[in-house]
């Protein structure tokens, strides 16, 4: 982290000391002084160059912990996370496609496909979907990036015959739900579970994670407008780039 060249926290300024310095440091995450993955100074030299207490700093350091943004590492002192400056945002309670949901925040979508054929529905798969076992199933699972940063881990599943042609198309860049529209078809309403599980290899791999760090993992049966299944889907975000807000009313 390299000293500002005029000091940037002043005890005059209406906002709280740590409050300007976890600004600082978000800034210089954004200019690329800090790289993710890389390890602050020694706390006394950060005190120093910042003019502000060690009790001051480590609140200021806390809440970058609890943001995301750094981690700390026993005796070894305090590190950008690898996914610091990696977009965060709230995700929409909405039925929307990844795709739609990222260009409205401003974000480029694109995939790595890592599965792209059609296969025979298993007994589940075919209870989920009321099809009958046997039935081919398109299937396609693909690493979601967010501007080049990988997020989430797609798995979907739906009947073949409802989108002929699929498992010629390409999905790097396309949406799944542009294409499902392009056949004629409209998802209407989904049923969805969020749950937090331990990533596995396959999961840490894909998701640049460390095996056993937290994943959310949503899945989704979505209907049609006559009520009847589409395709299910199975969403593995990275815990620290995914959030859902939603409300409740009594």
């Amino acid at each position: 982290m390299n000293a500002p060249t005029s000091p940037s926290i002043h005890a005059d300024h209406p906002e709280p000391l740590w409050i300007q310095a976890v600004n600082l440091i978000k800034e210089q995450l954004g200019t690329g002084v800090l790289k993710p993955g890389g390890r602050l100074p020694p706390e006394r030299e950060l005190c120093e160059r910042l003019g502000i207490s060690r009790v001051t700093l480590r609140k200021a350091l806390r809440t970058l912990v609890e943001e995301g943004i750094l981690s700390p590492s026993h005796g070894r002192g305090w590190y950008v996370a690898p996914s610091a400056g990696a977009p965060a945002r709230e995700w929409p309670n909405s039925l929307e496609s990844f795709t739609e949901t990222a260009r409205q925040m401003g974000l480029t979508p694109s995939s790595t496909v890592l599965r792209h054929e059609v296969v025979p529905a298993d007994l589940d798969e075919a209870e989920q979907l009321s099809i009958a076992p046997g039935t081919p199933l398109f299937v396609l699972e693909r690493v979601r990036l967010l501007n080049g940063v990988p997020t989430a881990l797609d798995l979907t599943r739906i009947p073949a015959g409802l989108v002929p042609g699929f498992a010629e198309l390409d999905f790097t860049a396309g949406s799944l739900y542009e294409q499902i529209a392009s056949v004629g078809l409209h998802p209407a309403r989904a049923n969805a579970t969020i749950e937090a599980r331990e990533s596995d290899d396959h999961l840490a791999g894909h998701l640049q994670l460390e095996v056993g760090k937290p994943v959310l993992v949503m899945r989704q049966l979505v209907y049609g407008a006559n009520d009847t299944p589409l395709f299910s889907s199975m969403v593995c975000y990275r815990g620290d780039r995914y959030r859902l807000r939603t409300s409740f009313q009594r």
